[in-house]
């Protein structure tokens, strides 16, 4: 069968890697570190896919400008004592690996930043099978559509070419930004009301629905 897209884009916190909630943890510690307001876990889970300094001034409203870098320092120290050990998602390996090798251009758009994106692909084994990347440090946080026109543009794809995967109402709305369809995979950090009200092309529960879903569909 013709391939209706050339071009996944995936999310990588909650789509890729089970990080939600070593991530909203973070936040919350970090709170706790400095006396301020700990966030719900639903709040703290929302941010979740954007920049760091977008995502704290979301979850932590009564934060000041003075808080927000030793607020990210506490963070980055909670999120490090357990980056290592993060893994992915069931099939996420193994899935990736065979869409590489069905010819498919694969890109991240992650609202990590690009060191820590480069940790978890080499600890992952996957570096070699994204053909690009997008961070939240190199360019505009989600869910601006900058990350995706950025990729299309380099690897010379158009929108209706590209598929954007995502775990998070900010990946749903980047790609409705950009004019790219999408697929919600709902195991991450958004619940599956949320990410219905986007209207993406599919909700899937896991990598395994993931890959069937694509051979049938994409």
């Amino acid at each position: 069968m013709t391939k209706r897209y050339d071009l996944l884009v995936f999310d990588w916190d909650g789509t890729v890697m089970d990080s939600t909630a070593v991530i909203a943890g973070s936040i919350q510690a970090a709170c706790r570190d400095l006396n301020l307001p700990v966030p719900s876990d639903e709040a703290a889970r929302h941010v979740i896919g954007m920049g760091l300094g977008d995502a704290l001034r979301h979850a932590v409203p009564a934060a000041t400008a003075a808080h927000y870098e030793p607020l990210a320092q506490r963070y980055r120290h909670h999120f490090m004592l357990h980056d290592a050990t993060i893994p992915l998602f069931s099939e996420a390996h193994d899935t990736i690996v065979e869409l590489h090798q069905r010819g498919y251009l694969l890109a991240v758009a992650t609202g990590k930043n690009s060191n820590g994106l480069a940790r978890a692909l080499t600890a992952s084994g996957l570096t070699d099978y994204f053909h690009t990347t997008r961070t939240a440090d190199k360019t505009i946080s989600k869910p601006h559509p900058a990350m995706l026109l950025e990729i299309m543009a380099e690897l010379k794809t158009a929108p209706e070419r590209t598929l954007m995967i995502g775990d998070t109402t900010h990946d749903l709305q980047m790609a409705i930004n950009a004019s790219v369809p999408a697929v919600a995979v709902t195991h991450g950090a958004h619940p599956l009301a949320q990410l219905a009200a986007l209207k993406p092309l599919a909700l899937v529960d896991s990598f395994i629905e993931l890959r069937q879903w694509l051979k049938v569909n994409a």
